[in-house]
């Protein structure tokens, strides 16, 4: 799936930032994951720009969509400041995060 959203920052200690997921693209992504395990945690892959890379979305029920980090590393090769819009693209990944570590 494909979208474009805000990326932020957070305020708490190390400063991450995100992308929360716009409703449409959280839907699908509830639809496609595997069934939740843990505290819910999503295995996606993820193209910004030129970076691609394999993260979880983490639940927010504050905000009832899912959140996106983007590390500082996509961030710099993407000139991306907290207050950009950002375009993604991801893809939910068929097995969840417990069954794919070794």
């Amino acid at each position: 799936m494909e979208f474009e959203a805000e990326l932020w920052q957070h305020e708490g200690e190390g400063g991450w930032c995100f992308v929360t997921l716009p409703a449409a693209a959280a839907e699908e992504v509830r639809e496609q994951a595997p069934p939740p395990t843990g505290f819910g945690a999503v295995r996606v892959a993820v193209v910004v720009g030129e970076s691609r890379w394999q993260t979880s979305l983490f639940p927010d029920k504050k905000r009832g969509s899912y959140l996106l980090p983007v590390k500082q590393q996509v961030r710099r090769a993407n000139d991306l400041l907290p207050g950009d819009r950002v375009r993604v693209s991801l893809t939910v990944a068929s097995v969840p995060p417990s069954a794919s570590r070794t």
